[in-house]
């Protein structure tokens, strides 16, 4: 009966969820006397140390004296030879080490069992517990039974050493770099078959029913190698900043073309070594045949994870060709047809994705997708409709859409988006289809989901709007209904935001005001708030007279709204009503300020100390469109990656940062050196590094140019990629390829050392400008000088001795467009009407070379570096078109337009006509200078 009452719950507890373990921790403590008991009792210590451990999982807290006081009394325990509690004792020292006082002296204690000659079973956890308690100062005291713990023939050892050591590389990097030689031994070792070895005592996990005394347990097979995946987790860790070494690891191990060779016999430690490649690929293209080679050999592998996984990065390589799919393909193929539900999920879950860049090459797969589409698992089911969505031809959609909506009640919300997002992709497609796939999206729109769910449908349904212009009456119909049984505020809030844009371009905008106006009797404030905004547009976008006269009269009853916000909004828009210079301004106004470029320029003129003298001139900060803004308030921060060359992100990654995000991290990196601290705020900076070198040469340099007032900073980010080889005394000879460049050169900023650990660096180089008013316009022939030195590989100290050396770069150019030019978004036709009167040029061009007008819309953003504006960067007509452009001059330029008429003929090129308006002249030439040069 005794055995049984740890497992006793009572018909309450059941109930409840709650378990016999569910104790007050009070009471554990007062109860923690068993371990002071004469002779002590294995039973009732194991029993209460599993108490202990579950209080701390379920997170319940203990106090530092409390968790102090469980601790030692817990190592009193340490004295008792029942394997079981000395088991559970271990798992409990783990958890209270974080919380208890004086924790290390218990070393001694864990250190007697992890001498090789003890029992076996005590040994990988006294390892795990020594990792908690030990500082990592300590480190280097224990090297040594770690080093031998690691390469240990039995696997339970070497992987406590193992994983052991993972945990304390973060704190103690220049010890556990040192066992990297033991860390290779575990990797291609072969493991003892027996999981305890042949000595020491058993029991149970936490040995519940075991006995007192050790006894000789029976030798347990194991045969995964376990230990193989912990020691090439942390192979790669101590080795990640060494990407010459990782490639020569994955070389190594990869076993060759056919993977036969390999030394790895884990499944788990195969996959971790595909991702080892994946990320080598990423990062460096020109190992991406050799990677290749061994990827294709791993898809022939026994193990059905490895071949998935081989698969799978394979599909998602860039730019990868439908010829180096066709393997992959084959195999996710023969995966379709397997009894194993998780192979299917995983194949098709694969395809789907990968139909999305490839539809062709997965269309050899489509009669075996449309058998899984009766499959019981609708997981599976799901991802193959959406990959034959992908992938099938505009005769098939409707009979797809027919099948879809049969099983679109049976499966969960998640799904339910997947199979939304492919509709969405597919009307795009096939434009033609449109009614079909709007009429599948109302319907499902209707029925019962979560907010995701809703989201995806209405987000088809503007895409649908925004491209497709037969469908958008009938979709805005559709979203009407919607709103007037919509539980959730925020989709109401952005159909009635579309409502106010797109309904007063519609035929008949009168029918939607209904609707519109319901939600302000019948919503909450900020539906109501937004149904004013809406209406609001439709009375002064709108051409009809007693539409407008109908609106003013709703909104004047919306002054007497309870709520505040409501009232104000209405108040405003009755304002601006028959003002058209205010109604421009607050309704019509298609740009905002770009925040990140706000607050950059704030900064530096907060910190300025001569700033005060003037106001601040916000013409000076750049708009961009609302579209836009909302793309950069929904993207992830990512200033901390700028200043020097970024690895290449996974599809997973965030987006890269935006531009004006880049602006205000270089300004915010230039402000912490003090030799720029004179210099001001920074104007503009490159919104792309220029790359001055190959990829694959050994010193990898790109260029940023950065434009002061009266200076110019150019930022050098030099990376060096020899593992070997340590560079010091790094600087960047430039000079000008003209000698009135307008700039005399300051002073070098250089780096003292340079290695492919610490890669990637910087050097500044400084020029002042001789005519601050002038845009200079300079070529510079750059060189890289350096001292090298060879790296001792058994110090990794450098020799004493080096040679001086350089290095020849690409010429490094000032140009109007990228560096004197901040793209701004204007509504172009009322700002070229405000610019008639001002400064302005016209000239007319021949660019010959260019093959079609895209081709040139294309050079021109590229050259003038400015906003292009109203979709005109894609040309319409292959044989005429217009491009308009808008952009800020920096250092108190103003802004400036452009206008591209050009026109196409075989054999003569693209004629453009270069249309200029500016506030300043100076403006106005340097476009024209940019073009023309």
């Amino acid at each position: 009966m005794a055995s049984l009452a740890l497992s006793f719950t009572s018909k309450k507890e059941d109930e409840s969820g709650l378990s016999s373990y569910y104790n007050n921790k009070t009471t554990i403590i007062q109860e923690a006397r068993v371990f002071n008991e004469s002779p002590i009792s294995p039973r009732k210590c194991r029993a209460l140390l599993t108490r202990i451990v579950y209080l701390l999982y379920v997170g319940e807290t203990f106090g530092t004296q409390e968790a102090t006081t469980l601790f030692f009394g817990t190592t009193k325990l340490f004295q008792h030879k029942d394997s079981a509690l000395r088991q559970a004792v271990y798992l409990a020292i783990k958890e209270l080490a974080t919380t208890s006082e004086d924790v290390i002296m218990v070393t001694s204690s864990i250190m007697k069992d992890m001498q090789p000659n003890s029992e076996v079973i005590y040994r990988p956890n006294a390892i795990r517990a020594l990792c908690r308690i030990i500082d990592p100062s300590m480190a280097q005291g224990v090297e040594r039974f770690f080093k031998a713990a690691i390469v240990d023939r039995n696997p339970s050892i070497s992987t406590a050493a193992l994983v052991s050591a993972y945990h304390l590389f973060p704190n103690a990097k220049d010890v556990v770099k040192r066992w990297v030689n033991e860390v290779q031994e575990a990797v291609s070792a072969k493991q003892s078959s027996s999981f305890f070895g042949s000595g020491g005592g058993g029991g149970g996990y936490l040995g519940f029913g075991g006995s007192s005394q050790p006894s000789g347990p029976q030798s347990i097979q194991s045969t995964s190698n376990i230990a193989q995946y912990h020691a090439l987790g942390l192979l790669y860790l101590i080795r990640k900043q060494d990407r010459m070494a990782i490639t020569k690891m994955i070389q190594q191990l990869g076993g060759g073309k056919s993977g036969a060779g390999t030394t790895l016999k884990n499944p788990m430690a195969l996959c971790m070594l595909i991702r080892y490649a994946a990320k080598v690929m990423e990062e460096d293209p020109n190992v991406q045949k050799q990677m290749l080679d061994l990827l294709e050999g791993w898809l022939r592998h026994k193990s059905d994870m490895v071949n998935l996984e081989a698969a799978r990065v394979i599909c998602e390589m860039k730019n990868v060709t439908s010829q180096q799919l066709t393997k992959a393909i084959a195999v996710l193929q023969l995966f379709l047809s397997s009894p194993k539900p998780v192979l299917k999920f995983a194949a098709t879950r694969t395809l789907a994705a990968l139909a999305l860049s490839h539809p062709t090459s997965v269309a050899t797969c489509n009669v075996d997708l449309e058998s899984l589409i009766a499959d019981p698992n609708r997981s599976v089911a799901t991802y193959a409709i959406t990959t034959l969505l992908k992938t099938g031809n505009e005769a098939s959609v409707d009979r797809l859409i027919k099948q879809i909506t049969g099983f679109m009640a049976e499966i969960s919300d998640e799904f339910k988006v997947i199979i939304v997002d492919a509709i969405r992709s597919l009307c795009l497609k096939f434009p033609a289809k449109h009614v079909s796939m709007l009429g599948f999206l109302s319907g499902v729109l209707r029925d019962e989901g979560g907010y995701d769910f809703k989201r995806a449908v209405v987000e088809a349904m503007f895409d649908m709007i925004k491209f497709i212009s037969d469908c958008k009456e009938q979709a805005l119909s559709h979203l009407c209904e919607f709103i007037e049984d919509c539980e959730f505020t925020k989709l109401s809030v952005r159909i009635l935001h579309l409502l106010g844009i797109e309904g007063p371009k519609s035929p008949q905008p009168a029918k939607y005001i209904r609707f519109i106006y319901n939600r302000v009797v019948l919503e909450n404030a900020t539906v109501r708030a937004a149904a004013v905004g809406s209406l609001a547009k439709f009375g002064i976008n709108a051409s009809d007279s007693s539409l407008q006269k109908s609106i003013h009269v709703l909104l004047s009853r919306c002054l007497d709204d309870v709520d505040d916000e409501v009232r104000d909004r209405a108040a405003m828009y009755l304002r601006v009503f028959n003002q058209k210079r205010l109604a421009d301004i607050y309704i019509k106004e298609e740009s905002v300020f770009s925040l990140a470029a706000l607050e950059a320029k704030l900064v530096a003129y907060a910190k300025d100390p001569t700033a005060a003298e003037k106001p601040f001139d916000v013409s000076t900060v750049p708009k961009i469109s609302r579209a836009q803004a909302a793309q950069e308030a929904a993207r992830p921060s990512t200033l901390d990656m700028i200043g020097v060359p970024a690895p290449k992100k996974t599809q997973e990654a965030p987006a890269a940062p935006s531009a004006a995000e880049k602006q205000s991290a270089y300004a915010q990196q230039l402000a912490d050196i003090s030799q720029f601290s004179s210099y001001g705020p920074v104007l503009n900076s490159s919104a792309n590094p220029v790359q001055l070198t190959e990829n694959e040469t050994e010193y990898q340099i790109t260029c940023v140019k950065h434009i002061f007032s009266n200076h110019i900073v150019f930022q050098f980010n030099v990376s060096n990629t020899l593992p070997d080889t340590v560079l010091e005394q790094v600087s960047v000879i430039m000079q000008p390829t003209s000698e009135e460049s307008g700039l005399i050169e300051d002073f070098i900023i250089p780096l003292t050392s340079l290695t492919s650990s610490n890669s990637p660096d910087i050097v500044y180089v400084s020029f002042t400008r001789t005519e601050p008013d002038q845009y200079a316009m300079a070529s510079f022939q750059c060189t890289l000088k350096f001292i090298s030195k060879e790296l001792d590989p058994s110090t990794g100290q450098p020799e004493e001795e080096g040679y001086e050396d350089e290095y020849q770069l690409e010429e490094v150019e000032l140009s109007a467009g990228g560096d004197y030019i901040i793209p701004s978004y204007v509504t172009f036709g009322a700002e070229w009407d405000r610019l008639r009167s001002g400064p302005s040029a016209t000239e007319t061009f021949a660019l010959s070379a260019m093959d079609s007008l895209k081709a040139a819309c294309d050079s021109i953003i590229e050259v003038l570096n400015m906003e292009p504006l109203g979709g005109t960067e894609s040309p319409s007509s292959t044989s005429v078109h217009t491009l308009q452009l808008s952009g800020i001059v920096t250092g108190g330029g103003g802004k400036v337009l452009v206008r591209c008429r050009m026109t196409y003929s075989r054999g003569q090129g693209v004629t453009l006509e270069l249309g200029v308006r500016a506030e300043k002249q100076e403006a106005c030439d340097l476009v024209v200078a940019a073009v023309g040069g």
